[in-house]
């Protein structure tokens, strides 16, 4: 039994940092789904946006802290004023609110993005936390790159802010530049170094730009770090993140030598990286831990031998512990709305009765064409809904007239804003000329930067599941689309990706932030 002293508070920020992915962008609904199951998954605390960013991330810290029951929210704020206001005013709400702010400590940071010498920034954290600690009770605060930040200099800004009223202290790893080893050197030196380090608990934050993400993450809990700053499938900034849910299995694993404890419900994983997955429209790899595709798919014959004998010969975990239940309904052409939801639940989806209607009318469509309908194929249909989340930008219908006898066109029919309007373009190919027919019913200026097909299933009469990436000013964004016809998939994808952007065009961050 664990004592309290092992206890590992999670703190979940895949809906402030994981939304700073490029193309990632998540709307208030979208955010509200996804703490909604972080809240049911019991997770410490989750960090819902940067109330000071856009009326939008203003908007999400509020309605997050509105709507959980049990979790703690948390909003970031850099050290200035205003912003710091602004996150105790989106916290209102909140049952037990948490600032979190922070300031840059390392050399380069210090010289070229904030202009500060090392006493400005002292001041900077005396005056932040303290202006924090008089808002709300519980205020974490970062060294940003604190582990390229000269050790004797990073001693004196924790000591300062723990003597400014910080509760909880994050070491972030913000380029993903330290090795387990070192990483556990800082931690353990801080907490032996510090005047009152005993006072507050230590945090750790790991990006994964070596691959270390998580393996640092665990290695400064073993220094006497409690909080670990994680993200569902270790979306975030650049390679992101430690994956939240390599974390938590990891301790349960192998409890015998990482003897730690979280309450986090591990059976809701596939549930809530399914859900982030179609949010963010950033598939999860095939071979990802946990949570992957083939996590649990042995298709060697040695392996299959010895899981028909025993799972444990080849399995860790088992895949009832993360929620992936073997499949007990097979779906088609005959099987009714009830039958559906239950499937949609058993792959990891809670559909709203709207998404519900529109996914199941698909699913008949498609069970009509198909002769075999899959679970990839339903997970492919119902993350198409999904990504309709914000549509001003609908299909209607289209022909495409293609062949070895030019020239090609596509004949589009979208609906704009509730306005149905046709264009008929030529291109070079028919998936050119479906573009160039978006383009003319939706002039804009974002690049195509990638196109990309997979059948989603075997056979002639697979689905095609399409991606499409976006970039405009410095904006880029994912759509995804699916259909039995590939250019039906594509114009889905495209639309997909326009509407993605439009929103992202709503939203401005005043300047970069990489916790």
């Amino acid at each position: 039994m664990n004592s309290k002293d092992n206890y590992i508070k999670i703190f979940d920020t895949t809906l402030r940092d994981g939304e700073q992915s490029p193309g990632a962008s998540m709307s208030l609904e979208e955010k509200i789904q996804i703490a909604e199951i972080f809240d049911e998954m019991g997770v410490d605390i989750i960090e819902a946006g940067f109330p000071i960013a856009s009326n939008g991330d203003f908007e999400s810290v509020k309605e997050v802290s509105r709507i959980v029951k049990n979790v703690q929210v948390c909003g970031l704020s850099r050290a200035g004023q205003k912003d710091i206001d602004r996150a105790a005013e989106a916290l209102k709400y909140a049952k037990n609110p948490r600032i979190h702010t922070f300031i840059s400590t390392s050399p380069v940071h210090m010289q070229y993005k904030l202009q500060m010498n090392e006493q400005e920034v002292l001041d900077a954290i005396n005056f932040s936390v303290s202006r924090a600690r008089n808002l709300v009770e519980d205020v974490q605060w970062s060294a940003e790159d604190a582990t390229r930040t000269d050790r004797d200099f990073l001693f004196k800004c924790v000591d300062m802010a723990i003597s400014s009223g910080a509760t909880t202290i994050n070491i972030p790893d913000t380029v993903g530049y330290t090795t387990p080893d070192e990483y556990y050197e800082i931690i353990d030196s801080l907490i032996k170094n510090i005047p009152d380090s005993d006072k507050v608990i230590f945090s750790t934050h790991c990006h994964n730009d070596l691959g270390l993400a998580v393996a640092n993450s665990l290695s400064g809990v073993r220094a006497g770090a409690r909080q670990i700053e994680c993200t569902m499938n270790g979306i975030g900034e650049r390679a992101g993140n430690a994956a939240l849910e390599e974390i938590v299995m990891s301790m349960k694993v192998r409890n015998d030598i990482l003897d730690y404890d979280s309450g986090v419900e591990t059976k809701l994983f596939t549930r809530a990286s399914k859900l982030v997955s179609s949010v963010t429209s950033f598939p999860v790899q095939f071979n990802k831990a946990i949570v992957g595709k083939n996590a649990f798919a042995h298709e060697s014959g040695i392996h299959q031998d010895g899981m028909l004998k025993n799972n444990e010969t080849y399995e860790i975990m088992t895949p009832e512990s993360i929620g992936l239940n073997e499949s007990t309904l097979v779906m088609g052409k005959h099987s009714g709305r009830h039958a559906f939801k239950e499937k949609a639940k058993e792959l990891g989806y809670v559909l709203a009765d709207n998404q519900l209607n529109d996914a199941f009318y698909r699913f008949k469509d498609l069970a009509d064409k198909k002769k075999e309908v899959f679970d990839d194929d339903i997970v492919a249909l119902i993350d198409d809904e999904f990504s309709k989340g914000l549509d001003v930008i609908k299909l209607v219908s289209l022909s495409i007239y293609a062949g070895t006898e030019g020239p090609q066109f596509a004949d589009l029919s979208l609906e704009i804003d509730g306005e149905v309007k046709q264009n008929k373009s030529e291109g070079d190919g028919p998936v050119d000329a479906l573009f160039n027919s978006i383009r003319t019913l939706i002039p804009h200026t974002a690049s195509l930067q990638l196109y990309q097909v997979h059948a989603v299933t075997e056979g002639t009469d697979a689905q095609a599941e399409v991606s499409v990436r976006l970039h405009e000013s410095g904006k880029t964004v994912i759509g995804r689309g699916a259909d039995t016809d590939t250019l039906v998939a594509s114009a889905r994808a495209y639309i997909s990706a326009l509407n993605r952007l439009m929103v992202k065009r709503e939203k401005s961050i005043p300047e970069e932030i990489a916790n």
